[in-house]
C-alpha cells in the first residue's frame, strides 16, 4: 500500500450518491491525483490516504485510494483554511481567522474539549457559539459515520440519513446489530445489512440474523403480491436463504417469538398456518370489517326514489337492463361493485350516477388509483377526479421522515357518494386507507374490470370482494352498439373468453405481422413506430404510441427495447443535454416514467395548486437537464413539473417501452405489443387482455400467432396469497347458518 499525506488543492470531480472523486492532494514534494470513494473530502482539508498505483488510458498515473482519513490542521493557516471551507456551517473566512488569532494552535483542541470559550471571541455570542459547536460536533459524528460505513459499501446519501435516524450512537447501535438497518433505514435491506455483519464478526446463528431474514423474505412476498405467506414456505426460504446453516427449528422458533413480539401475527387457514406482517394483517382484517359494516348499510326508497330517477335521466340512449339495475343497486346500498370490460358500458353509470345524486342534492366525489387514471374521469364526467392519495390528502407528519393520510377515520370525507374507478388497480393498504375515511351513512361505488391483472401492490382486493357474496354486484357483460364497431373491445372479449382475436380486417382497428425470430420483431416495431404509423395515421411516435412488453429481459424486453427506441425516436444531438447514470442514458425528450411510490417528492402545477406525490406507473417527459444545478426537470401529465437531483434517479426508468403491468390504468391511443415466447407465467390470457384493453384507436402486435393462443390458452393465474376473500366469506356463511 501507498501511503501519501497532504492537502486537497482541488477537487476535480465528485458523485454526491457515492462518494466517488477525484481530485488534487497536494503533498510536500509533490502532486498526487487520487481516486476513489472520499465521501466527506473538501478542498483545503488535510488528509492522509492508503491505495495502490494504477495508470488510466487518458490521464495518466493516479493512486486509486483504499482507505482515508481527515488530519487534523495543525498550522495557523490550515485551521483558517478548514473553519472557512464551508464544513461548518456560520465560520467564514473572517470568522476564521478571529477564532485562530485568538486561540492559536490550540484551536482544534478548544472546539473539541472547551467549546464554550467560543464566546471568548469577539461577535461570538452565547446563541451563535452553541450553533457553531452544534454543527463542529454534527461535521465530526458525521464523518466518522461515513467513514465506519464507506468500508461496507454504504453509500453518502445513506449514511446522513443513518446519522439522522440514530446520532451519535450510530457506530455503537450498528457494531451491535447490524440488521436494525433493514427495519429503519428506507432501501437498506437484509443483503446490506448481512453484508455489514459478517465483515463486523457477527455469529451466523445470531438471532437478530435469524430474525432478520424471517423479515426480509416475508417482506419479498408482500413484494409479490402476497398479503401473507404459508409458515412452513416462509420458514423454508428463510432456511435457504441463511444458506442452510441454520436449524428449521431455530427458524420455527424465531417466528414464533417475533409473533409473541407482535412483530408478525400468524393465524390458521383451512388447517394450515400462514404469517403476516403486522401492518398487512391490520389492513386485511380493518378492510373486511368496513367492508362489511358498509354492505351492511340499505337506503329507504324515500329517500331516493329509483323508478324516478331512472325516467328522469338526459341520456340520450336508453339503459340496458344491467345498467338500470347497476344505479338501482347504487341508490338503494351503501356498498356497491360495478364490474365489466371495455365497451359495457362502466363510463354511462358513473355519468348516470352523477345526474341521480345531483338532482337529490348528494356531494359527489370521483377517485382512481393513478393519476392517468384520475384523469380520464373528467375527460368522462366533466367533473373533477382525484387520485386516492389526494384525495385522502397524504402530507407530512410530525416528523419530517413520515408520510401519513391526513384524511381517515378521525377526518374523514365529507361526501353523500364516493365512486371510484379502475378498482382492480387497488391493493389492500390502499384500500384500507380509502375505506377508513368513508363514514357509514356515504355510499361506496367501487367500478373496476375484475378480469384485468391484479394490483402491482399486495392483495387481490377487487376480485376477493366480488367473489365474496358478501358485497352487491353488477356485471356488466353486453357490449354496446358503438363499442361493438371496434375491433379492440370485440377482440379483448374473445381473449377473455378464451376465443382468438379477428386481425388485419381492412378498416380495422386490430393488426398482427407475422414475424419469426426477436431480432424481426425488434426491427419491424421500431420502424412501425418511428415511421409507418407517424406517416399514416399522423401521430407522434413518443407521445402516442407505447410499446408494451411482457417481460423486462430479452432482445424484445422493456430493458433492450428502451434503449434501441430512445436511440432511434431520440438519438444524441449537439447540444441536447444528457445524463448517464450506470448503464441508463437520461436525455432531454425521452418519455421516462416513475416506477415507485414517493409520496414526498415535491412538484409545481399552471393549472393547480403545487403539491407532493408522484406514483407507480406515472409518465412524464425530460425537460431540461442541467448539470450545473445537478437537476433534472420531468413534466407528468402536461403540468405538473418535478425536479430530480441527478444523484436521485433510482425510481426513473424510460417509458418508450413498458411492461403490461406497469401499463395497468392507463389509456395509449396506440398500443404496440412483441409476442413472443417466455415463461408462463407472464404469458398469461389476463396479461394480453390487460394490453389490449389499454389501447384506445388501435392494437399492433408484432411476433408469432402461437405464443399468442399459448396466451390465450393459458388461464392460470399466478396464485396470490391473499386472505380477504376467506375472511369475507367466512363471515357470510356465518350470517348464512343463522338465517
Amino acid at each position: 500500500m501507498i501511503e501519501k499525506e497532504g492537502v486537497l488543492s482541488e477537487v476535480i470531480f465528485k458523485n454526491d450518491s457515492n462518494g466517488y472523486t477525484v481530485a488534487i492532494l497536494e503533498c510536500d514534494e509533490e502532486m498526487v491525483t487520487i481516486v476513489g470513494c472520499l465521501p466527506t473530502v473538501r478542498e483545503g482539508e488535510k488528509v492522509a490516504v492508503k491505495g495502490k498505483w494504477k495508470t488510466h488510458s487518458n490521464y495518466g498515473e493516479q493512486l486509486e485510494v483504499a482507505e482515508y482519513k481527515n488530519v487534523q490542521p495543525t498550522t495557523e493557516e490550515g485551521m483558517v483554511n478548514y473553519l472557512s471551507s464551508g464544513i461548518i456551517h456560520g465560520i467564514g473566512k473572517k470568522m476564521a481567522k478571529r477564532i485562530v488569532e485568538h486561540f492559536g494552535t490550540e484551536t482544534m483542541d478548544m472546539l473539541k474539549y472547551s467549546p464554550q470559550r467560543l464566546q471568548e471571541v469577539s461577535g461570538i455570542g452565547k446563541s451563535k457559539g452553541i450553533k457553531i459547536i452544534e454543527a463542529f460536533q454534527e461535521q465530526r459524528e458525521l464523518s466518522e459515520i461515513v467513514l465506519f460505513l464507506s468500508k461496507y459499501g454504504i453509500t453518502l446519501n445513506f449514511a446522513v440519513k443513518i446519522y439522522k435516524e440514530y446520532g451519535a450512537e450510530a457506530i455503537s447501535l450498528i457494531q451491535e446489530n447490524p440488521y436494525r438497518l433493514a427495519d429503519d433505514i428506507i432501501r437498506i435491506g437484509f443483503k446490506i445489512a448481512d453484508r455489514i455483519a459478517m465483515s463486523i464478526g457477527i455469529a451466523e446463528h445470531s438471532k437478530y440474523r435469524i430474525r432478520a431474514a424471517i423479515k426480509f423474505v416475508l417482506n419479498s412476498f408482500h413484494g409479490e403480491g402476497h398479503t401473507y405467506v404459508l409458515k412452513d414456505m416462509l420458514v423454508g426460504k428463510t432456511y435457504e436463504m441463511l444458506n442452510r446453516v441454520i436449524d428449521d427449528l431455530d427458524i420455527n422458533e424465531a417466528v414464533h417469538d417475533l409473533a409473541l413480539e407482535q412483530k408478525v401475527h400468524i393465524e390458521v387457514f383451512q388447517e394450515e398456518q400462514v404469517v403476516y406482517s403486522m401492518p398487512y394483517y391490520y389492513a386485511e382484517t380493518n378492510t373486511c370489517n368496513k367492508l362489511i359494516e358498509l354492505a351492511q348499510v340499505k337506503f329507504e326508497s324515500k329517500d331516493i326514489n329509483t323508478d324516478d330517477s331512472i325516467e328522469n335521466l338526459d341520456n340520450d340512449i336508453q339503459l340496458a337492463s344491467k345498467q338500470e339495475e347497476a344505479i338501482i343497486e347504487a341508490i338503494q346500498n351503501g356498498l356497491l361493485v360495478i364490474t365489466g370490460g371495455p365497451g359495457t358500458g362502466k363510463t354511462t353509470i358513473i355519468n348516470s350516477l352523477i345526474q341521480v345524486f345531483d338532482k337529490e342534492g348528494k356531494k359527489i366525489i370521483l377517485a382512481a388509483p393513478t393519476g392517468r387514471a384520475a384523469k380520464r374521469m373528467p375527460e368522462a364526467t366533466g367533473r373533477e377526479a382525484k387520485t386516492i392519495h389526494r384525495l385522502l390528502e397524504l402530507g407530512y407528519t410530525d416528523d419530517i421522515e413520515g408520510m401519513m393520510f391526513q384524511v381517515n377515520e378521525e377526518n374523514p370525507l365529507k361526501a353523500d357518494v364516493v365512486i371510484i374507478d379502475e378498482v382492480s388497480m387497488v391493493d389492500i393498504l390502499l384500500m384500507n386507507a380509502l375505506l377508513k375515511a368513508i363514514q357509514l351513512g356515504t355510499r361506496l361505488i367501487l367500478v373496476g374490470d375484475v378480469d384485468q391483472l391484479p394490483s402491482v401492490g399486495a392483495g387481490n382486493v377487487l376480485k376477493d370482494v366480488i367473489e365474496s357474496n358478501v358485497v352487491k354486484v353488477v356485471r356488466l357483460t353486453e357490449i354496446f352498439r358503438q363499442a361493438r364497431e371496434s375491433m379492440i373491445v370485440v377482440n379483448a372479449h374473445s381473449i377473455n373468453k378464451g376465443k382468438y382475436p379477428v386481425f388485419n380486417e381492412t378498416g380495422t382497428d386490430f393488426f398482427f405481422m407475422k414475424r419469426n425470430s426477436q431480432e424481426d420483431i425488434l426491427s419491424t416495431l421500431i420502424e412501425i413506430v418511428k415511421t409507418r404509423l407517424p406517416k399514416r395515421f399522423g401521430s407522434d411516435a413518443v407521445r402516442d404510441i407505447q410499446v408494451l412488453s411482457p417481460m423486462k429481459k430479452g432482445i424484445v424486453g422493456t430493458i433492450n427495447l428502451n434503449k434501441q427506441l430512445q436511440n432511434s425516436l431520440n438519438p444524441p444531438e449537439k447540444g441536447k443535454d444528457e445524463r448517464v447514470l450506470k448503464d441508463k442514458i437520461y436525455r432531454v425528450g425521452d418519455k421516462v416514467m416513475q416506477t415507485k411510490n414517493n409520496y414526498a417528492i415535491k412538484w409545481e402545477s399552471d393549472q393547480e395548486e403545487d403539491g407532493t406525490g408522484l406514483f407507480n406507473g406515472d409518465i412524464g417527459y425530460i425537460k431540461s437537464i442541467n448539470k450545473n444545478s445537478q437537476k433534472m426537470e420531468v413534466l407528468f401529465d402536461e403540468h405538473r413539473l418535478v425536479n430530480y437531483e441527478l444523484s436521485k434517479l433510482d425510481d426513473l426508468e424510460l417509458a418508450y417501452c413498458v411492461t403490461v403491468h406497469k401499463s395497468q390504468g392507463s389509456e395509449f391511443p396506440i398500443v404496440i405489443i412483441p409476442v413472443t415466447g417466455g415463461p408462463p407465467m407472464l404469458l398469461s390470457r389476463n396479461l394480453i387482455y390487460t394490453a389490449v384493453t389499454r389501447a384506445k384507436k388501435l392494437v399492433v402486435m408484432v411476433g408469432k400467432e402461437k405464443y399468442l393462443k399459448q396466451m390465450i390458452d393459458n388461464n392460470k393465474q399466478t396464485e396470490r396469497y391473499s386472505g380477504l376473500g376467506f375472511r369475507l366469506k367466512r363471515f357470510f356463511d356465518f350470517q348464512h347458518s343463522k338465517k
